[in-house]
């Protein structure tokens, strides 16, 4: 699972999803996440450095010094059991999107074979919860956005802090990548779609809805069957 972890945190500037020292990715392991170091240099270190953290304290149980956003990690993980990996970049599109404080509204089938709905940005976060327990707080207002969607959040897996960035998540740390590698192309998609037509409409809800059925749920039928 370290190599995992740690790989997968590589992948994310493959991908151009992270540069410098940004970004991070994490993995469920029972009671505990593996996550990547806070500010290294991911080609520096060995598996043996992956921080290892206590889901319910906190608690840093083995590795190097945890990433500055685990106590976002945590609330997410907490309040979403389901989960099992969550990403953190500031790949520039899906940033550019929370920049503006949008969300990111699904304008074709591309954006509708992985999100039920639109891609949501969080309320701007409060003096009082910026000066206080930051990265917990950004965790919160994450948690708080999904739940007033009343939504399964492997329905919509990821989200835009708003003046900050995204947050991707799925039932592994692979999915979780995926994830944030896919919202960047249609946070992309979306944005050259306005450039050609300001005033376009989201996709219909019938459109949307076969699109994403077609790939999650008990009546999708997209890929190929387990053998």
């Amino acid at each position: 699972m370290k190599t995992e972890v740690l790989n997968k945190n590589k992948e994310l500037i493959l991908l151009g999803l992270v540069i410098d020292t940004f970004g991070n990715a994490s993995a469920k392991d029972g009671s505990s996440i593996l996550i990547k170091p806070s500010g290294v240099d991911l080609s520096l270190i060995s598996k043996n450095n992956i921080s290892v953290v206590e889901i319910n304290s906190g608690k840093l149980l083995s590795g190097k010094s945890p990433s500055s956003d685990t106590p976002t990690h945590l609330e997410i993980y907490r309040s979403f059991p389901q989960i099992g990996g969550i990403t953190h970049t500031h790949s520039p599109y899906a940033t550019a999107w929370a920049q503006t404080g949008n969300s990111i509204p699904c304008l074709g089938t591309t954006h509708a074979d992985y999100w039920r709905g639109e891609i949501p940005v969080t309320r701007p976060m409060t003096d009082q919860e910026i000066s206080g327990d930051y990265e917990k707080e950004t965790g919160k207002v994450i948690v708080e956005t999904i739940n007033k969607m009343c939504m399964d959040p492997l329905e919509c897996p990821g989200i835009l802090v708003m003046y900050h960035g995204p947050f991707t998540w799925g039932k592994t740390i692979e999915e979780a990548v995926k994830n944030a590698e896919m919202l960047e192309y249609i946070a992309k998609l979306s944005w050259l779609t306005h450039q050609l037509n300001q005033s376009i409409p989201a996709i219909s809800p019938s459109l949307h809805s076969r699109h994403f059925t077609r790939k999650h749920g008990p009546q999708s039928y997209y890929g190929q069957e387990d053998s």
